[in-house]
């Protein structure tokens, strides 16, 4: 693996997949960390419990249902609509506009689309805020995925045949290496974003990239440039 791309391995990618949160834009500006707190928060206020131990719960059901959302719904039979509302009431203007990034999005040969495991609404105010909604064709958010979130297979497949996307001429742009597992099984090229610093306070054990993931076939903490040198 390397940061930096072989022009040749992505010629015949025709659809550009981006996660949202922690790819689009990078771990240091700490966006989620926002998300993060509303959803201690939410889960303390749901079941009385301290903020350490909601925070807890919080990420166990994160590892364990790939959202903490998911694991509220299982659990505790939570109206979704409402957990996202709050999750994402948050400051967006820790976002500044990338041009650089909008560039280099809009020269990319084909269909590009963002698939997240949070709503249509935070990833349109997240890309806007970075100036680079519109060159997406599509967002794909949980709604679609009828909350069950990346990296359940059948999500990809939900996403794959509602844009009838060739997954051999495609590539996804991820965080967390586990949820790169299924598009690799799939066909796709796949690309692993990654914090500055590794140690970055917002990454836990098990998000971060280890030996034996071979799934993925490039990792970059550097978007842009990434991106700039497939043009």
């Amino acid at each position: 693996m390397t940061d930096l791309p072989n022009k040749a391995d992505f010629a015949h990618v025709r659809d550009w997949v981006f996660d949202l949160d922690n790819t689009l834009y990078p771990h240091h500006i700490d966006l989620f960390a926002q998300i993060d707190q509303n959803m201690t928060a939410y889960v303390s206020a749901l079941l009385g419990l301290s903020r350490e131990d909601a925070r807890a719960l919080q990420k166990q059901y994160y590892y364990d249902h790939g959202t903490t959302l998911n694991g509220l719904m299982i659990h505790h039979k939570i109206d979704p609509a409402d957990f996202l509302e709050k999750a994402h009431a948050i400051n967006y203007g820790v976002l500044s506009e990338d041009l650089s990034l909008g560039e280099a999005i809009q020269a990319l040969p084909g269909r590009k689309f963002i698939f997240t495991n949070g709503s249509v609404k935070h990833a349109e105010m997240a890309a806007r805020a970075l100036g680079i909604f519109h060159h997406f064709d599509d967002v794909f958010d949980i709604v679609a995925a009828e909350y069950v979130p990346k990296p359940a297979g059948a999500t990809y497949d939900k996403f794959m045949a509602l844009h009838r996307v060739d997954t051999k001429h495609a590539v996804m742009f991820e965080d967390l290496p586990r949820n790169l597992l299924v598009p690799k099984t799939l066909g796709m090229k796949t690309v692993l974003l990654t914090p500055r610093d590794e140690n970055h306070e917002f990454v836990d054990a098990w998000e971060k990239r280890t030996d034996d993931d071979r799934h993925i076939d490039y990792m970059t903490s550097d978007l842009v440039g990434f991106l700039n040198a497939l043009l």
